[in-house]
């Protein structure tokens, strides 16, 4: 139960949608979405294919408990090998998509090959067909959602679409879903653009069922009180989403600032969701107006915010005067502090079209800094940048970098590339702060030192949300770690990576980890599904999915070089803050990480390790 148990493979070569059932002896092992997607990518692919390839595949895959009444349980993943990085890339997304794919009875899409010309997939439960995107092609995220929901007549159709970023190659594009929604990073909407699929629109009405009714009530209430009783997820977050992060980090001195020159932004509450809430505009009202919930979410984290229409970025654009998604933390820093600029309205601006042209915010803002690093070092000139100075700071050059990104003209073009290709073709490659190729969030590795060791190892390249130790260094949750000291941090950092693989699998949000452990995860799971399902069970899956996906990763050609950071960081002090003086110490961890992983020295798995998980 709780899987449908079906499939559908779509070969957008022939044109053909076809239904086959789920592998449930690779469900079992593997629970859904992260776990059982990837299986079966490295089941299917040669992981040396180009990502760009028609033989990359490209896979929607949502977990048992998506579409339940658990809290949270509205999320799906795309898997892929990632554009931006040429490792395992598995996106997450909330809003309402996934659990409508599940209610129209699919526990998984898997796209292959590559449609002549583009098209769409429209699905109304088992009725699955492939469209011409013919009069879509060319357009923004926002339009294709609101064209599909007119052409098919459906206004309760859900969509998941990239826009002008991903048609046009911008290596980290999105897909972007209830358009403000994202599987955002590691360019997962470039390899649906470069299979020329510009959507997927999806109407269900089947609903989920779960194996043991009463007991699954009985531990989803219980999950629900936990969170609501929960000082972050039933108080911090709702009021103030994930920006509530911003001053507190600041204050940690872990805020990475101007491309990670500095640890601390001396403007974090310009940018900050105390900011948001305060009036701020022309007419006297603030930048946030609400709050928004994913589906089935008791938690509601999401932002709804209006820019001030009097503001320079949006003078004469009427199409961004109304309420839209707001800024989240890693955004918010990416657009503001990694490029000094303090401004809310042109964030948030530039977060409106990075969610309309359907592209990574991170990455973005990221490179655009490392941009500005070179502009600054003469590097890059005006000529090159097309007039345009990328000085730290400047508002107006941040929105006209976001607009030229978006459609990848001019300038925009290049930042498309990302940071390390970007700094590779100007011969400046240290300057790309990145891992595997994907730019660093928002938390700097000289002031949160575990933060540094699961960026260096995470497998998608630098990720927050493949181990986030930040909630034990900063928060104190489960138990408070010294964030500047480097001890115990690889056994903690295996622990988090773990746990988190077996949340992401499971269909739910790893936000609600602020307040749940395993023990409060395994009996939803456990009632929901077939098998035996324990907290013990699920950290052995998320141990399994974490080796599988390394093991990928190195047949892919990674080696233990790549569980690294970027010089700055290993070399250069922090100046100011708690963790003045420090650089990461990422040579102590490395080691002592790969014995706890049950890896060899130089970052392999050994034999006994993957048998005993069954790899």
């Amino acid at each position: 139960m709780a899987w449908t148990r079906k499939i559908l493979r779509v070969n957008l070569t022939t044109g053909t949608c076809e239904t086959e059932p789920l592998n449930m002896e690779w469900a079992k092992k593997y629970l859904g979405q992260r776990g059982l997607g990837t299986k079966y990518l490295i089941e299917e692919i040669d992981p040396k294919v180009d990502p760009l390839s028609p033989d990359n595949k490209l896979i929607f895959a949502t977990g048992p408990l998506t579409g339940t009444c658990a809290s949270t349980a509205g999320r799906y993943s795309v898997i892929t090998k990632g554009a931006l990085t040429g490792a395992i890339a598995c996106s997450n997304s909330g809003g309402y998509f996934g659990a409508e794919l599940k209610f129209a009875g699919w526990d998984m899409i898997i796209f292959e090959g590559k449609a002549k010309r583009p098209v769409y997939l429209s699905i109304v439960d088992d009725k699955a067909e492939l469209h011409s995107a013919k009069d879509l092609w060319g357009k923004s995220v926002w339009d294709t959602d609101a064209a599909l929901k007119s052409i098919h007549q459906e206004p309760m159709m859900h969509v998941a679409a990239i826009g002008v970023a991903g048609e046009k190659g911008n290596m980290y594009a999105c897909i972007v879903n209830d358009l403000h929604r994202a599987a955002g990073r590691s360019g997962v909407g470039t390899v649906m653009g470069s299979k020329n699929l510009k959507a997927v629109a999806v109407r269900g009405t089947q609903g989920v069922s779960v194996e043991n009714f009463r007991a699954f009530m009985k531990a989803t209430e219980a999950g629900k009180k936990t969170l609501q009783e929960n000082a972050v997820t039933g108080e911090g977050l709702p009021a103030y989403g994930t920006q509530v992060l911003m001053n507190v980090i600041n204050e940690s001195g872990a805020l990475p600032t101007r491309n990670f020159h500095d640890v601390q932004f001396e403007s974090a509450h310009d940018i900050s969701a105390e900011a948001m809430a305060e009036p701020r505009r022309s007419d006297g009202k603030p930048n946030l107006l609400a709050n928004q919930a994913c589906f089935s979410c008791t938690i509601a984290c999401g932002r709804i915010s209006k820019i001030d229409e009097n503001h320079f970025t949006v003078v004469n654009k009427p199409e961004y005067w109304h309420a839209s998604g707001g800024l989240e933390y890693e955004a918010a820093w990416a657009l503001g502090a990694a490029t000094g600029v303090k401004d809310l309205e042109a964030l948030t601006y530039a977060n409106f079209i990075c969610n309309e042209q359907g592209y990574d915010p991170i990455s973005f803002g990221s490179t655009l800094a490392a941009a500005m690093d070179m502009y600054e070092e003469g590097i890059l000139t005006k000529k090159q940048t097309g007039g345009v100075e990328l000085k730290f700071g400047s508002a107006e050059m941040l929105t006209q970098m976001a607009e030229m990104t978006g459609k990848c003209e001019g300038f925009g073009k290049q930042l498309a590339l990302g940071s390390k290709r970007l700094c590779e073709k100007y011969g400046r490659a240290e300057l790309s702060m990145s891992v595997k190729g994907q730019e660093f969030p928002a938390y700097d590795p000289r002031g949160i030192q575990g933060m540094g060791l699961a960026y260096a190892t995470s497998n998608r390249g630098a990720c927050h949300l493949r181990g986030y130790t930040v909630a034990s260094e900063i928060l104190g949750i489960p138990e408070k770690t010294d964030p500047l000291a480097t001890d115990g941090k690889a056994g903690l950092v295996k622990a988090f990576q773990d746990a988190t693989a077996a949340v992401d699998s499971a269909g739910l949000c790893v936000f609600t980890t602020f307040a749940w452990t395993l023990e409060d995860i395994a009996p939803q799971i456990d009632a929901a599904c077939e098998g035996n399902w324990t907290p013990d069970t699920l950290l052995e899956s998320g141990e399994r999915i974490w080796n599988m996906e390394r093991k990928f990763n190195l047949d892919a050609g990674f080696t233990g070089k790549d569980d690294s950071l970027p010089k700055r960081l290993l070399k250069d002090a922090a100046k100011t803050g708690p963790a003045k003086g420090l650089t990461s110490g990422l040579d102590k961890m490395l080691p002592e990480y790969y014995q706890v992983r049950g890896w060899n020295n130089k970052g392999v798995p050994t034999k006994e390790t993957l048998n005993r998980l069954g790899v």
